[in-house]
């Protein structure tokens, strides 16, 4: 496959629909701290996008590698997406009950916090290694690049969006970002099951 309009395009498709659950946990995240700096966003967006970036390479490699063991673990990528996504959003859901002074330290998203979103959200985009399979190494790289860039532009928005809703809910926005990001869970776990 050569480098191509249709090439670009098909990739930009590939990278909004891998990014939907980035852009959901974004979207959370912006609810969760709605007077988030926009060096926190970039880095929020940057990390989801380098996620995004690397597991579909990561399963290109298996795929041109070691294929047996990496269609074994396919099978528990929703069980891990649904088990990540639902304790950071139980998290927060226990954090909102207990109720936070409004004077109290403002909200944290923990690297730790972050990074176990980014695996969460682009787990199941390992398998994304088997349909660029065909390429080459340099036509993979091209094509993770684009989903990478569509995902950062993805969950820059959805950061916005959040953050605009979570001034307007206030203390109601970190019980909904904490529903959203188990549903997010939920639904990875549910159609990863019931479409094999």
């Amino acid at each position: 496959m050569k480098l191509s309009l249709l090439f670009i395009f098909n990739n930009i498709l590939l990278g909004i629909g891998l990014a939907m659950d980035a852009f959901s946990v974004s979207m959370a995240n912006g609810l969760h701290d709605p007077n988030m700096q926009k060096s926190k966003m970039n880095r929020i967006a940057g990390v989801f996008a380098g996620f995004q970036f690397a597991m579909p390479m990561i399963g290109w490699i298996c795929v041109h590698t070691i294929v047996r063991y990496f269609r074994a673990f396919e099978k528990a990528i929703p069980w891990i997406a649904l088990i990540l996504l639902s304790l950071i959003g139980g998290q927060m859901l226990a954090e909102s009950r207990h109720g936070r002074d409004p004077e109290a330290e403002k909200p944290r998203l923990t690297i730790q916090t972050l990074l176990i979103q980014g695996i969460a959200t682009s787990i199941d985009a390992l398998s994304v290694g088997f349909t660029i399979a065909g390429y080459g190494w340099v036509m993979a790289l091209a094509a993770c690049v684009i989903i990478a860039v569509v995902t950062y532009i993805i969950c820059m928005a959805g950061l916005v969006i959040g953050k605009r809703f979570g001034m307007k809910l206030s203390n109601k926005a970190q019980i909904l970002g904490g529903v959203i990001l188990i549903a997010i869970g939920i639904e990875i776990f549910i159609t990863s099951v019931f479409s094999r």
